[in-house]
Order: structure tokens, then sequence, then C-alpha cells
């Protein structure tokens, strides 16, 4: 699991990885579910990676049982530098935000620190690791506000389905 050469098409290669039925597994704080769902109910969600356009991109839906929580549609395409990526997110709330991505040795990255589509009211920034058969991701989401530094979000776990 590494990175390939070029901008085009063909930089996407690396991340047939992530092809497949995901079910995630999002660890909230009591804080993040307060009004949301009842503690200790299980968040059940589940994420699905394909290939669109004739692979020109690769495409994740994003499905999750709690109505607060917004479902969502993320779109990668290489980014302007071979290695790099854009994540094209919009979500079932009308939110739409770009993303940083990196994928180099198994790791996977998100970052946005700059406004967009979307006023930058906190900074963001994932990073999961894949696991050695590449069917699990342990992952935490990070957030920052203003100029301070890095808090942890939430823990994210995706664990392949097929």
């Amino acid at each position: 699991m590494g990175t390939t050469g070029g901008t085009g098409p063909e930089a996407l290669a690396c991340l047939d990885v992530f092809i497949g039925e995901w079910d995630l597994e999002p660890r909230f704080s009591a804080e993040h579910l307060s009004g949301v769902a009842p503690v200790g109910e299980p968040v059940l969600a589940r994420s699905r990676f394909e290939w669109d356009l004739d692979g020109r991109f690769l495409v994740q839906r994003s499905e999750v049982s709690v109505p607060e929580v917004p479902d969502g549609l993320l779109i990668v395409a290489p980014g302007a530098e071979a290695g790099t990526y854009t994540q094209h997110y919009f979500d079932s709330r009308g939110v739409v935000r770009l993303y940083a991505m990196g994928f180099a040795d198994g790791v996977w990255t998100l970052l946005r620190e700059e406004a967009d589509f979307s006023p930058l009211d906190f900074r963001q920034r994932f990073t999961g690791t894949f696991s050695a058969d590449g069917n699990v991701i342990e992952g935490a989401w990070e957030i920052a506000h203003g100029d301070g530094g890095w808090e942890k979000d939430f823990d994210l776990v995706y664990r392949r389905v097929r």
C-alpha cells in the first residue's frame, strides 16, 4: 500500500485497497451523542467505495443510522502534485467541503485548514491506518478551533464487509 507517481487516473491505482463495503464504528463521546442517540446504543454506519467515470474518481458513500448524523457522498480526484489527492465532501445537511488527502504506506490522511465552499469555523484532520491484511482501518478525527491545538474529536474504525 503506497503511492504511485503522476496526477492522472494512474495516480489513483494505489487506492484500490479502499474498494468494497465497510461497516463503520464511530466511537463518539457522550458529549457528541447528547440529544442525538442514547448513550450506550451503537451507531450503525456503512460506507461503500467504488470507482466511477471509468476509474477517474474514487467515490465513497456513507450512511448512518442516526438521523442527526449526516450521510455523505465523497469524491476523490488526483491532486495537483504527484501522490496527492483532493476529497470533495458533500453531506445530507448540504455541507460542501474540500479536504487535502494523502495515502502512503497504509496511512490515509485528510486535512481541511482553509475555507472553501463552507466557512472555516474549525480545522479538521483524519488519520487512519490500514491493518496488515487491509481489512480494518483504525482512525481518528481531530478538530482545532481558532489558533488552538488539535484535540481528538472521535475515533472511527472501518471494517471491510466485502
